[in-house]
């Protein structure tokens, strides 16, 4: 199964290295709002672990794996991360706000 995601992997980014243009071809994202843009933005930064700009295959392993096959309590460790936007272990009102806007 692995070896299938490889593949699949390295046919849509040849270098090994998805970065956020590359991340919204892959999945369709064209026209977007700004707000849909920067929600897009938020969930690549949130699986780029090591904040290098790009998304590698084992973070990508790891991004896949937790969608398909975390418990729910890593699930929510992730949603947490996604939506505490400036990084401070805290969701301010602001963050939590944005989590009830609908986005289109």
């Amino acid at each position: 199964e692995i070896h299938h995601w490889y593949t699949k992997f390295m046919k849509e980014c040849p270098s090994g290295q998805l970065c956020l243009h590359e991340f919204k071809h892959v999945l369709d994202l064209h026209g977007l709002t700004p707000e849909a843009n920067s929600y897009v933005e938020q969930v690549f930064h949130t699986f780029d672990m090591n904040q290098d700009g790009f998304i590698d295959f084992l973070e990508f392993i790891a991004a896949i794996n937790l969608v398909i096959r975390g418990k729910i309590d890593q699930k929510l460790k992730w949603y947490f991360k996604l939506y505490d936007a400036d990084g401070n272990g805290c969701i301010d009102k602001k963050e939590l706000l944005s989590i009830f806007t609908v986005r289109r």
